[in-house]
C-alpha cells in the first residue's frame, strides 16, 4: 500500500512538474497573453460561440477653444482622438447660433486633414496659437494650432462664416 502511495506521489509530482514546464515554456515563447475572463471584449455570451463580444467606442474629444460673439454666434474648436491611431487627432470647428433661448449647431468643418494632428500637443498647454473671430458678415475665423513644441504652430487656416455656414477660405 505504501509502495503504491509513493508511486502515485512521484507520478503526480512528475505531472505537476511537466505542467509547470509547459506553462513556463508557453509564457516565454512570446505572443499575446491569455485574455482575462472578465474582459468585456472577450467574454462569451449565449449564441456567440467563439466570436468575441465587441463594444463600439466613441471617440475621445476635448474642447480646446470657444469664442462667443454677442450671444448670436458661438465657435468651438474640438480635438477628436483618432480611433485608429492613439497618437493622432482631428480638429473640428463648429458654429452654433442662438435661437429660442438655446445654442444649436448650424455647421461644422475639419481644420486641416482628418487625423493629421497630434493628440497630446492638442490637449496640452498652449495649444491655440491663434483663434480669431469677428461678428461681421461674413465673419472671418482664423485658426492656428500647436503642431508640437519643437515644430511650433501650424500655418493659419482661414474660414468665413456666412449665415451660420462655414466657407473654407
Amino acid at each position: 500500500m505504501i509502495k503504491n502511495f509513493r508511486t502515485c506521489m512521484s507520478w503526480g509530482v512528475a505531472l505537476a512538474t511537466a505542467t509547470a514546464v509547459t506553462v513556463t515554456v508557453g509564457a516565454t515563447a512570446g505572443g499575446p497573453p491569455n485574455p482575462l475572463p472578465t474582459d468585456p471584449q472577450t467574454r462569451l455570451t449565449a449564441g456567440q460561440g467563439k466570436e468575441p463580444q465587441t463594444v463600439p467606442q466613441s471617440a475621445e474629444r476635448r474642447r480646446i477653444a470657444t469664442s462667443v460673439l454677442n450671444r448670436d454666434f458661438k465657435y468651438t474648436l474640438t480635438a477628436l482622438r483618432s480611433q485608429t491611431d492613439p497618437l493622432a487627432a482631428s480638429v473640428r470647428l463648429q458654429v452654433f447660433t442662438f435661437k429660442n433661448g438655446a445654442w444649436s449647431e448650424s455647421d461644422r468643418a475639419l481644420v486641416g486633414e482628418a487625423d493629421a494632428w497630434f493628440w497630446f500637443p492638442l490637449t496640452g498647454h498652449h495649444t491655440v496659437c491663434e483663434f480669431s473671430t469677428a461678428s461681421t458678415e461674413p465673419a472671418p475665423v482664423v485658426v492656428s494650432l500647436l503642431i508640437t513644441p519643437s515644430i511650433g504652430c501650424s500655418p493659419a487656416e482661414n474660414f468665413q462664416i456666412e449665415n451660420g455656414q462655414i466657407i473654407p477660405g
